[in-house]
């Protein structure tokens, strides 16, 4: 049980940098989200956006991170 207790913290604590890195972004006015790579369609009922500009620079970000977490365990 101590495990589990140990990896929820873990989990909790990286929540929390996410949730700060968000804010501190939000506020200096980051366009993530409105990359240029980003694509919206509006249709005359509907709106489809596709962030795939965002989807890869965020898939870049986490995998550096875990990368570097992977060389930190060992």
């Amino acid at each position: 049980m101590a495990e589990l207790g140990r990896w929820l913290i873990g989990v909790g604590a990286v929540l929390v940098v996410v949730g700060v890195l968000f804010v501190g972004l939000g506020r200096v006015h980051f366009p993530l989200g409105k990359l240029p790579g980003d694509f919206v369609y509006r249709g005359k009922n509907t709106t489809v956006y596709f962030p795939l500009a965002t989807c890869v620079l965020l898939s870049l970000v986490l995998t550096l991170v875990m990368w570097a977490v992977g060389r930190w365990r060992r």
